[in-house]
């Protein structure tokens, strides 16, 4: 598997990303949903990753700055027919890495409380991340699990 800053122009990573949005909007209220599409993706406080395995796309993930040593991950998603196998570790590690090589120093996340979302909030609890109380301009919400990780 190869992990690569993308610039989010190509049509498959814009459908991996439509699709994304549309499952976490049926999985969610929509008051609760915080996937960001793909022109929030596109802003310069961003860095965007894709995971290919092949030429297929089989994974991403983002991370958003929020200050100059605190970020927040975003869109970690793994195709649906590779989940299970690694991806999101390794793309999360790679992550962690490429996030501490930038400088920063607290990597938050927000995501969501029901079962569905439960082996992501075991991946991110196996990589180091703890429970924490809303950060940036999220309210409490029954929703969302707010988590952070001391890089």
């Amino acid at each position: 598997m190869k992990i690569v800053v993308d610039d989010l122009s190509g049509p498959e990573i814009a459908r991996f990303l439509a699709e994304h949005v549309e499952q976490m909007r049926s999985l969610t209220p929509l008051e609760s949903k915080h996937a960001l599409d793909l022109d929030s993706l596109r802003k310069p406080d961003i860095t965007f990753w894709s995971a290919l395995d092949g030429d297929g796309l089989v994974g991403c993930g983002a991370i958003k700055r929020l200050d100059a040593g605190h970020a927040e991950l975003k869109s970690m998603r793994t195709r649906p027919r590779r989940q299970r196998s690694g991806i999101a570790s390794q793309l999360l590690e790679h992550i962690l890495s490429e996030a501490k090589a930038m400088g920063l120093t607290r990597l938050s996340l927000e995501t969501g409380s029901a079962e569905f979302f439960l082996p992501a909030r075991r991946l991110y609890e196996k990589l180091g991340f703890q429970l924490c109380d809303p950060f940036a301009d999220y309210q409490p919400n029954p929703n969302s699990t707010f988590m952070t990780k001391i890089l």
